[in-house]
């Protein structure tokens, strides 16, 4: 199992569009979010970055997912892509697979 998080914030080119042409765009996506559902892709939640959180990256959504494995990861990645979905928004993502508190802390002690 992999957890996938994406961390983005609005462009100038999604805020030049109009709320229809935004809303349009957003239309588009749902399909292709059933279709990995319906593959097992997970989502865990999304959020808005709260402000008063402390080393708050500079970032205004958060999406978390849980996927079943790399390879649904890699076509979940391509999908994003191919929508230009990075047209319209700065993003970073981090991924791994889901291990437990023992094994991280485990692998941070042994570096």
């Amino acid at each position: 199992m992999y957890l996938y998080i994406e961390l983005w914030k609005a462009k100038q080119e999604w805020l030049d569009l109009s709320q229809k042409e935004r809303g349009d765009y957003m239309s588009q996506l749902g399909p292709a979010i059933e279709g990995l559902a319906k593959a097992g892709v997970e989502i865990v939640g999304w959020g808005l970055n709260d402000a008063e959180i402390p080393y708050r990256g500079d970032y205004s959504y958060l999406a978390v997912w849980k996927m079943p494995d790399k390879g649904l990861v890699q076509q979940f990645e391509e999908a994003v892509e191919q929508a230009g979905w990075y047209k319209y928004f700065e993003q970073i993502n981090v991924r791994g697979e889901l291990l437990t508190p023992e094994t991280v802390i485990g692998d941070l002690i042994n570096l």
